[in-house]
């Protein structure tokens, strides 16, 4: 069920206000710069906030309004923030029962075989919480979080303190959670690269309010957003299918489009449909098909637009690609100098290293 959010909070001269309905499913990616408002949005949800002015909405329940407020422990909201906040002094196998324990009362089909195991917790149970690693942590905070039989997951900038690797193997645990666990789940980030890797939409917040919501895709294919996700990494989301490896060459093919992609090899599976984030900035065009290039992937696409300001070097084009669009930043010299238009049938080029890999993998490296 969605979210009604309608509120107001004030921290001296910070405003936050939002008016937003939130999806009841899939991942919705909560992005923006440090100080934004995300985190105090999150706490707002979860009735942390006390002060926060206006209403909240659970479907037909009532979390808060002008005249009464629902405490943070009867909303059913699972709350995973940026430090783990786990009980140093239980096992892993204590902090999950502690979380079991009060919400025994709660009819749900989230049971703790269920999240051990999609966790890979097993191995854990009985270590304590000293003898963790910063990802083992953060398995475990998701874990207890889930064990209080949540119907809505708030996640604040869970993987803000780990390693590239870390972040890498937790992020495909984190995008299957609504799936495994019916959970939709509200994800904090100013990383465009988890956002990509994860979320089924994003709401893009700036000064305490947001400014665009929308599907992942939609979202990031339009240059007018740039702004607010970040022109050096704006870019396009595709799904692919796995096809090979190239253990040789340590090279990994994919089909996208009816098209063959290739990228350094990954730890994908054959036969799995992935997200690839490609950037404008590593797109470049071609009005025929090269040869004698080193650049494998060759894309048959059709120019949608051409967006030019006079004060800057560079063009941003939007690109047909099957019923998927590419994104192309190249300079406005370029444009002229190939002649390009609206509706012209193209080539983008994309060198198979500039794909963003990270958060691919789906399978868990239980050593992190």
């Amino acid at each position: 069920m969605s979210l009604i959010v309608k509120v107001s909070r004030r921290f001296g001269d910070f405003h936050l206000q939002i008016d937003q309905i939130f999806s009841g499913d899939g991942i919705t990616a909560l992005f923006g710069p440090s100080g934004c408002g995300k985190s105090t949005l999150l706490r707002v949800i979860a009735g942390l906030e006390k002060g926060a002015s206006g209403a909240i909405n659970s479907g037909d329940t009532v979390w808060q309004n002008e005249t009464q407020f629902m405490p943070a422990s009867a909303r059913g909201v699972g709350f995973v923030f940026q430090e783990p906040r786990l009980f140093p002094h239980l096992s892993v196998a204590g902090n999950l029962a502690f979380a079991e324990k009060r919400a025994a009362h709660i009819k749900s089909e989230i049971s703790h075989d269920k999240v051990v195991a999609a966790l890979d917790l097993t191995a854990l149970l009985q270590r304590r919480v000293s003898a963790l690693s910063g990802g083992e942590k953060q398995r475990v905070a998701i874990g207890r979080a889930l064990l209080t039989k949540p119907s809505l997951m708030l996640m604040d900038e869970p993987l803000s303190a780990l390693d590239m690797k870390r972040r890498s193997a937790i992020l495909p645990l984190i995008r299957s959670l609504p799936e495994t666990f019916g959970l939709p789940v509200i994800y904090v980030t100013h990383a465009i690269d988890e956002v990509a890797q994860i979320a089924d939409r994003i709401a893009l917040m700036v000064g305490g309010t947001i400014r665009a919501e929308g599907p992942l895709e939609a979202i990031l294919e339009n240059p007018e957003f740039d702004h607010l996700t970040g022109r050096f990494e704006a870019g396009v989301v595709l799904e692919a299918e796995v096809a090979s490896h190239d253990q040789l060459f340590q090279l990994t093919s994919l089909f996208c489009q009816g098209h063959q992609l290739t990228m350094p090899l990954g730890p994908v599976a054959i036969g799995e449909i992935v997200r690839l984030r490609i950037r404008a900035r590593d797109v470049a065009i071609a009005t025929e098909i090269p040869r004698g290039l080193s650049i494998r992937n060759v894309l048959p696409v059709q120019i949608i637009s051409i967006s030019a300001n006079g004060e800057s070097a560079f063009a941003e084009l939007v690109l047909a690609f099957g019923t998927a669009k590419l994104r192309s930043r190249i300079t406005r010299a370029s444009v002229a100098e190939l002649g390009l238009n609206e509706g012209q049938k193209v080539y983008a080029l994309v060198k198979s290293i500039a794909f963003d890999r990270r958060g691919l993998g789906s399978g868990l490296d239980t050593r992190l």
